[in-house]
């Protein structure tokens, strides 16, 4: 006699619904960048998500991980309204952890405040609670808590990690010094949540969950990476401990190791001009994604494997209407100055489509501002912070490099990056960046960008000797840095030759009276912020430099070597400090 028919189990069904929503999610995705970017199926694409979602929550006990996305700001308002602003759309779009009552349930953001001026400290805050109402669990960490924080451990040593500070002077400490106060945040809170799969997510406030993607009129910012649901994947799938994204949009770097190439671009884009009249159609560069991802925007790019050949790149005029030259001049001209701030006009990163799961790979270099790490790495902190260097993602991905080899990976889960606010064209604040009306002195930025470059070859020569974590004499690290130092400021003795003369190449260029831009055919204050430009170029990388005037005293140079000695020969003690740091927290906290 037959068995009666049995019903399948109702969570069998789900699962079987779910591996079919995942089969039609991936043919959306490949339909939507067959070819390039396909709009159109967008909504589509993350429709599918929200389904799944609804699957995921009906089928229950959801093993996914916990994000907790972590944002240092300082005196920015309007940048991290706008990174908000993008996680909430990424959240409505995809819905990741969407529970039964309407809250994203498996995302907390931290907002770290590193402000000093109040009226941003009130608006912060502020921003933060509207998050929370629209349902993110969202906390504010502010100066009070942090100094809370450090009081508990207030017996270990980790002014090599964190710093020192006064306590009424505690804003703008920088970002290394506060991700690494966060990260004792985070500890608390792994010790509060045991049993949660916790992911700490780590970005900058002038970021946002979109990518630029090319287009004929000039290129959009779009929510089409699902960042949340991707990076679960990886990390369920591998044994990463440590993930980073790239950036897309403005460049993640200093203009002191852009201006080389950008003023060879401005230079080509006015030798162009010159050949051609005023009220002819400029001619457009074709919209791709080359030198994305190849830091085509650095100037010394061959020094991380890219190659730096290829020529001048030439500037796109926004709008999907045909510009005059005369045009192009003038908006080219609204973009030059902005170039001080973090925008780089004419080497736009855009997005380059590989499905993610592909594209993961042994890494090198952590974004700061866009990485991922599981709570075991919790031990690596951002090294050497308290010398406020610029290149301690490169940094600290050599150390992570020889400490995890491919556990530390990087992925295609670029984060939008905009330096730049339209309506100031200037960045909201910048540490030791100092503006007027008609200046922009960038002195405090190069300097720490030049010690940076220096600490980094040198890292990265002692992670070869295989020495970094052992212990290396005081003057065989002095010798390695020394011939560093010697290496690098022959390297930007020589970029400074090469722009001093392409800068007065551009200056005679600009000035020739016999050019029809000098001769009626565009308004002044274009002309003006040509010369202001490269006013700006010759103050701060010049043959009259006050920036270069710093690397030239000896003084300064024998102050920085101690510095940087004593923050490697002191890094072993330092990791032991902050271990004991990490074990007292999350054990107080333990429930």
């Amino acid at each position: 006699m037959p068995s009666p028919p049995t019903c399948p189990p109702a969570d069998a069904d789900t699962a079987a619904q779910i591996a079919a929503q995942r089969t039609r999610i991936a043919a959306l995705e490949a339909a939507m960048w067959r070819g390039g970017f396909d709009a159109e199926v967008l909504p589509s694409y993350q429709a599918a998500f929200r389904e799944l979602e609804a699957l995921i929550a009906t089928r229950g006990n959801d093993r996914r991980h916990h994000f907790v996305i972590v944002i240092p700001v300082a005196d920015s308002p309007r940048h991290l309204r706008n990174c908000l602003d993008s996680l909430l759309e990424q959240c409505r779009s995809y819905a990741y952890g969407l529970d039964a009552h309407g809250r994203f349930a498996k995302i907390t953001v931290l907002v770290a405040d590193d402000s000093a001026d109040p009226s941003s400290i009130d608006r912060q805050r502020e921003i933060v609670r509207a998050l929370a109402e629209a349902g993110i669990d969202t906390q504010y960490f502010g100066i009070e808590e942090q100094l809370a924080l450090l009081d508990r451990l207030h017996d270990l040593d980790l002014s090599g990690v964190v710093g020192k500070h006064a306590r009424s002077a505690f804003g703008h400490k920088g970002q290394g010094m506060m991700r690494n106060v966060i990260y004792l945040r985070l500890a608390e809170m792994q010790g509060r949540m045991p049993d949660r799969r916790l992911l700490f997510y780590s970005i900058d406030a002038d970021q946002e969950f979109r990518v630029k993607v090319p287009t004929v009129d000039g290129g959009q910012c779009l929510g089409a990476v699902n960042f949340l649901y991707e990076i679960d994947r990886v990390f369920s799938d591998t044994g990463v401990r440590v993930l980073t994204g790239k950036v897309v949009g403005d460049p993640p770097v200093s203009p002191a190791v852009m201006v080389g190439n950008f003023v060879a671009d401005v230079l080509a884009f006015l030798r162009e001009m010159a050949v051609v009249g005023p009220h002819e159609a400029y001619r457009q560069p074709h919209i791709d994604t080359n030198g994305s991802g190849d830091a085509a925007y650095h100037d010394m790019a061959d020094l991380f494997g890219f190659d730096t050949g290829g020529g001048a790149y030439r500037y796109r005029c926004p709008g999907d209407t045909v510009p005059s030259n005369a045009d192009c001049f003038v908006d080219f001209a609204g973009h030059l100055n902005r170039f001080f701030h973090g925008e780089h006009p004419t080497r736009v990163t855009w997005y380059r489509y590989t499905p993610v799961p592909r594209s993961v790979q042994p890494a090198r270099t952590v974004y700061t501002g866009n990485y991922v790490f599981s709570a075991d790495a919790l031990n690596q902190f951002i090294p050497f912070a308290p010398l406020r260097l610029r290149m301690s993602g490169p940094t600290m991905g050599r150390l992570l490099r020889a400490a995890m080899g491919d556990r530390f990976v990087s992925a295609n889960v670029p984060m939008l990056h905009g330096r730049t606010l339209d309506e100031t064209r200037e960045s909201e604040f910048r540490p030791g960046v100092w503006t007027s009306e008609q200046r922009v002195d960038l002195c405090d930025e190069f300097e720490r960008q030049f010690y940076g470059d220096v600490m980094l070859f040198s890292v990265e020569r002692l992670v070869a000797t295989g020495h970094v974590g052992a212990r290396l004499s005081r003057e065989a690290i002095d010798s390695m840095r020394d011939t560093v130092e010697g290496e690098m400021l022959d390297r930007y003795q020589l970029k400074r030759a090469t722009l001093t003369d392409h800068l007065e190449r551009l200056r005679v260029l600009l000035h020739d009276p016999s050019r029809w831009w000098n001769r009626g055919r565009v308004e002044l204050a274009a002309l003006q912020s040509f010369d202001s430009f490269i006013d700006n170029a010759s103050h701060n990388f010049g043959v009259d430099s006050p920036c270069f005037a710093r690397l030239e005293d000896v003084a300064r140079r024998d102050e920085w070597r101690n510095r940087q000695l004593d923050a490697i020969v002191n890094l072993n003690a330092d990791r032991e400090a902050w271990e004991a740091a990490l074990q007292r927290l999350r054990n107080r906290a333990s429930p």
